[in-house]
């Protein structure tokens, strides 16, 4: 064995008795570095991962994500102890939506997408939102603080936007932060579709047309699977639009040989686990959280 082979099982061995000696949990998004999802004991999109906080008997989680999921844990898990190895992993998009402080800046986006009508919010607040829109329940994107949820009427995934918008008996919906997920929930439902409009810098600074002009030039025989957070222009260029737990699903269960991932680079780790016969290329190499990478054995 090398010295960083031997560096990494003592680690591993480490964490392993830890987690043993805490009577603990482990769970890993699939954005999260490879060593780091291997020594999971579960690995999961945001909702899987939410339900397995909810189910646990252990009487610690170690959450391996970023820092609305630790507090979405500890909310679904009163009695746990909720552990984020990374403290300052956060995640951009979550903080682009507040209750009451305002925003510090205003960025100026398309107004129109799908019909969708987008809320500009500089000193605009999620109160002032449902003050300009009474009655309007909130839609809350799973992405957002455990004060901005509370704020909420319900709250949502990407693998179950849809569904939670059509549960609602309202014509009109206000969606919380991510404008694109919105964008994918207008074109799937008749109701009426308010948006903030935020979004994730990694699915919007690192994807554009030309990346998957180029993508599906350099890998023909590939699908294209896109995840819900990508522009609408991109969207609209998929063979498939899911989430990453969709993703995962769709390949495996999937007679295609080859596929162009958009999403995290992440996730690429588990897709090879899980189907090793098959190809997968991300879509922009660029395509990295660096709060997800944050977390490490050594965290």
């Amino acid at each position: 064995m090398t010295t960083h082979e031997i560096e990494i099982k003592a680690l591993r061995d480490k964490i392993l008795k830890l987690k043993k000696d805490l009577n603990a949990i482990i769970l890993a998004h699939n954005y999260q570095r490879p060593e780091v999802q291997d020594i999971a004991d579960i690995t999961g999109d945001s909702l899987e991962l939410s339900r397995a906080a909810a189910k646990t008997d252990t009487d610690v989680i170690v959450f391996c994500g970023v820092h609305f999921m630790a507090e979405s844990a500890s909310i679904l898990s009163p009695d746990k102890t909720v552990l984020l190895p990374e403290i300052g992993a956060g995640c951009p998009m979550a903080d682009m939506v507040t209750v009451e402080g305002a925003r510090k800046t205003r960025r100026q986006h398309y107004t129109d997408v799908l019909g969708i009508t987008f809320e500009f919010a500089d000193e605009f607040t999620l109160l002032d939102m449902k003050k300009k829109h009474p009655g309007v329940p909130v839609v809350a994107y799973v992405n957002t603080s455990a004060a901005v949820k509370a704020e909420s009427d319900i709250c949502c995934t990407s693998a179950n936007v849809v569904k939670v918008v059509e549960s609602l008996k309202e014509d009109t919906i206000i969606c919380i932060p991510d404008r694109n997920l919105s964008a994918y929930a207008a074109k799937r439902t008749k109701k009426k579709i308010i948006s903030w409009d935020g979004f994730c810098n990694v699915h919007m600074a690192h994807l554009d047309i030309e990346d998957v002009k180029k993508a599906r030039a350099e890998h023909p025989d590939a699908q294209l699977l896109i995840h819900p957070e990508c522009p609408p222009e991109v969207q609209d260029m998929a063979d498939v639009i899911t989430s990453t737990s969709g993703m995962l699903r769709f390949c495996k269960e999937s007679t295609q040989k080859e596929f162009i991932i958009g999403t995290e680079e992440g996730i690429l780790h588990r897709l090879k686990k899980d189907s090793p016969d098959k190809k997968f290329y991300v879509l922009n190499n660029e395509m990295v959280c660096p709060n997800m990478k944050r977390t490490r054995l050594s965290s």
